[in-house]
């Protein structure tokens, strides 16, 4: 069995599952639980994902915290 993806308009859906229904027997439907609990999961992580990279291949800079709470302490104090 092969696994798609479909998306359906809000307003076109109960026609969709009304279209599909006469294939029950050949298809099966699920919710994907990460889209359920967060609507813009696979967006979250595609960015999550060029940060890391980003991070990994030295494009973008990252510091020790403690370092930089020293500095910043220091600062206020001053």
């Amino acid at each position: 069995m092969q696994t798609l993806t479909v998306k359906v308009q809000d307003n076109f859906v109960q026609d969709f599952l009304t279209i599909i229904e006469h294939y029950k027997d050949k298809i099966h439907l699920a919710k994907d639980a990460n889209l359920e609990y967060d609507p813009y999961f696979y967006e979250r992580q595609k960015d999550l994902q060029q940060t890391i990279d980003a991070i990994e291949n030295a494009k973008m800079p990252t510091h020790d915290f403690n370092t930089s709470m020293d500095d910043l302490i220091a600062e206020l104090e001053d």
